[in-house]
């Protein structure tokens, strides 16, 4: 397809390289295991690969720490590896996007280990280096997006430079030309060697407040996050200016990690008159299982309701139609397994995969497969100090044991639900030893449920969650409606129904699922129905809205 938007008509797999396959049995997965398994996603039927972060890094922050843009982590392979990684792909019709970390760096770069040194030197105004109070306390009360101060004082320069994250991870100045310049060559330099495009990781923080203000204080709390983390004043000139230098020179595509923004901010980012972005990833549906404004953030867990969910997706799916375009997800790196999180991950687990995948990509924009998600692969429910999480190691010693805001207990059960290393166990290939992740001692701790759950057992059976994904991303490719129709939410206030009418001029689908574990009368749907109701997909056997709704059923089926 030479077509400049193939980007909306794609399916996207997200690789965790360090988690996918090793090939050479340290442990530790790498380039040359994810060539080796590229018939698999051939086979998946999948268009762009995503991969997260693989340049050269100390691992800090499992790759989002950046030493050197130019060079491969050794642990992953070489450069060459990824060359040929990218040809390889492309012999299969395959994209690659790479994992863009420019908000910050490790405190290793080399601009960082020149910054730190003077202020007088060709690096000093690299990153952002603020003078103490006058009590020689830090400059203002912003937090680390991992607790703790976003500010780490400097002997040599007797300033503090600012972390959003890590204390290891300098965020960079964008004010300084010569910063944006730097990025926008290293962004060539991987193009030009075939990379597709960029996953630009909290690309919304890359501007400042240039007046550094604090945030309003309340009981109990020293440091904040919030709106200032996001959004800057001039974020959308500096993406402007990156579309014009890079993206718009190549035939790429972009999405950007945008914590804190709404549909309308969306449309900034995304809209193609803005020579912006093409999409985003939204945050707003994955924090309505927290308390809003909680001193212990997203550890303090409020119940699912289904009805939060179908609100927060609509209204970026209508908010955007005609104005910029969605990026659809539900896992990620750093999101727990869905079917464990809000479904049924025992008795149900493959319906409940099934049907939260007939829910996102029955819907209009680019969906997201993140590695495993295709075989129903879930949360993990391991001993606190098993965990290899910086955010959740941090979390634990401010708010459990400084703090004492929440009990170790539920915080605990916070981390089983909500942790990013449920995301992070090693892909479950086989039920061999280590689940044919690694000959070797795996980095991390697998899921003790590999023999149940893996590739090759969802490879022998059709019916697998494998399959059924394989048709989803098979009907995205034939049928126009799923990325051009209006999207139209029905039966807003049903607490277990998520359904929704797709339509063009042409036809209109019915898109439903019973994310419950009760039978529920299917009578709800039938003014909806059509003369003819041609199933498209679905979980269970079904031919028309006659039969009730079994436990976490769903279907796309074409009403006219």
């Amino acid at each position: 397809m030479n077509d400049k938007t193939w980007w909306k008509h794609s399916v996207v797999y997200q690789i965790y390289p360090r988690s996918f396959k090793d090939s050479n049995g340290d442990g530790f997965g790498d380039l040359p295991g994810i060539i080796e398994k590229l018939d698999y996603l051939e086979k998946l039927g999948i268009d762009v690969i995503w991969l997260s972060p693989v340049f050269d890094s100390p691992q800090d922050d499992n790759g989002y720490d950046i030493r050197d843009y130019r060079s491969i982590y050794a642990g992953f392979g070489s450069n060459e590896d990824m060359e040929e990684l990218i040809q390889k792909a492309h012999e299969r019709k395959i994209k690659v996007v790479l994992d863009l970390v420019a908000n910050h760096t490790s405190d290793e770069h080399v601009w960082f280990v020149e910054s730190r040194k003077s202020k007088d030197n060709p690096y000093s105004d690299y990153y952002i280096w603020k003078d103490p109070k006058a009590d020689g306390g830090e400059p203002n009360n912003w937090g680390s997006c991992f607790c703790g101060s976003a500010w780490e004082y400097c002997q040599e320069r007797g300033q503090y430079f600012l972390h959003f994250y890590s204390k290891r991870q300098p965020d960079l100045n964008w004010e300084n030309p010569k910063v944006r310049q730097e990025i926008y060559d290293l962004m060539k330099f991987w193009m030009e060697k075939g990379a597709d495009g960029w996953r630009m990781d909290v690309i919304a923080s890359i501007s400042k407040d240039q007046n550094y203000p604090d945030y309003p204080e309340r009981e109990n709390q020293k440091y904040y996050t919030g709106k200032y983390h996001s959004n800057g004043p001039r974020l959308h000139e500096f993406l402007h200016e990156m579309n014009q230098e890079v993206l718009s020179k190549y035939d790429c595509m972009t999405v950007g990690e945008a914590p804190g923004s709404t549909p309308e901010v969306a449309r900034l980012f995304t809209d193609p008159k803005r020579q912006e972005l093409n999409m985003i990833f939204t945050f707003e549906h994955m924090n309505i299982d927290r308390v809003p404004g909680s001193v212990n953030r997203k550890w303090e867990l409020k119940p699912f309701d289904l009805r939060e969910l179908k609100q927060v997706m609509s209204a970026w799916q209508n908010k955007l139609y005609n104005q910029g375009w969605n990026a659809l997800y539900f896992e990620n790196h750093d999101q727990p397994r869905v079917i464990s999180r809000w479904g049924n991950d025992t008795t149900y687990r493959e319906a409940c995969g099934k049907a939260f995948a007939t829910v996102l990509h029955g819907m209009q924009g680019t969906p997201y497969i993140y590695q495993g998600e295709e075989i129903g692969m879930t949360n993990v429910a391991f001993k606190l100090e098993d965990y290899e999480d910086i955010e959740v190691r941090n979390a634990y010693q401010e708010l459990v044991v400084n703090n004492k805001t929440i009990s170790e207990d539920q915080f605990r059960k916070a981390v089983w639900n909500k942790s990013r290393d449920n995301a992070r166990t090693p892909m479950q290939w086989d039920d061999s030893e280590h689940a044919g992740f690694t000959t070797g001692k795996p980095w991390f701790q697998l899921s003790d449920r590999y023999q149940e759950i893996n590739v090759k057992k969802a490879l022998e059976d059709q019916n697998s969650i494998f399959y059924y994904y394989r048709d989803l991303i098979a009907l995205r490719h034939q049928e126009p409606l799923l990325t051009e129709g209006k999207y139209q939410l029905i039966l807003e206030e049903d607490q277990q129904i998520f359904a929704y009418l797709r339509s063009t001029d042409q036809e209109c689908w019915l898109v439903a699922a019973n994310l419950s574990e009760t039978c529920r009368s299917s009578q709800i749907l039938k003014p909806f129905g059509g003369e003819r109701e041609e199933i498209k997909i679905c979980n269970y056997k079904r031919t028309s809205l006659d039969q009730e709704l079994r436990p976490y059923e769903a279907f796309m089926m074409r009403v006219r």
